[in-house]
């Protein structure tokens, strides 16, 4: 004879069944923190911005401090000739001297009708700070100044600043006997190789 299936055993079965279709249906709480955690993982970039530090604005700030270069010589005499503003300062028997040439600047057109010589018969030494200065002799040789340099210009030539910048020299001197006490000839002349138009190193 067949069994017969008691009821209290059919009702546990379909208790079970029914609790797995609904653990299916409703998601556990460690997948919900885990789906959490992926959707925060989804959006890094905006938070990446936020936590960026600000960039400081350093083109104004710098443009409204005073340049050094250019800002007044304590102690020294300062006076405009030939367009060049010159300031002087007294060093044992020397002179040191900042020279501004403005852009545009050239011996021939404003310090001749100044000075009265044909060429400017001064000997420089002394530094290139800023800008570019080319110095002409009269055998057509041309010397190209580039700061930041050393400056050695022989007496007898013209001169003019290169560019949209001004220039900007430091030299020292002995005033009329700057030549000889500082070892310069009197005139220009060619170290061996260097020819007119030349460019020395």
């Amino acid at each position: 004879m067949a069994k017969k299936r008691s009821p209290a055993r059919t009702s546990v079965r379909r208790r079970t069944t029914s609790l797995r279709a609904g653990a299916k249906k409703k998601p556990s709480p460690a997948r919900k923190a885990t789906s959490r955690k992926a959707g925060r993982k989804t959006a890094p970039r905006k938070a990446a911005k936020r936590a960026a530090p600000k960039k400081a604005k350093t083109g104004r700030a710098s443009a409204r401090r005073p340049n050094e270069i250019f800002a007044p010589v304590k102690g020294a005499e300062r006076r405009e000739i030939g367009h060049v503003l010159l300031e002087v300062g007294r060093a044992g028997n020397a002179r040191v001297k900042r020279m501004v040439y403005p852009a545009g600047f050239r011996w021939s057109k404003d310090m001749k009708p100044v000075v009265g010589t044909e060429l400017c018969m001064h000997g420089h030494v002394g530094f290139l700070v800023h800008g570019e200065i080319h110095i002409e002799y009269p055998d057509g040789c041309v010397v190209e100044h580039r700061a930041p340099q050393i400056v050695v210009i022989d007496p007898g030539h013209d001169g003019w600043v290169v560019g949209r910048e001004p220039v900007v020299m430091v030299e020292f001197d002995f005033e009329g006997d700057t030549i000889a006490k500082l070892g310069l000839p009197s005139s220009h002349t060619h170290a061996p190789g260097l020819g007119p138009n030349s460019v020395p190193s």
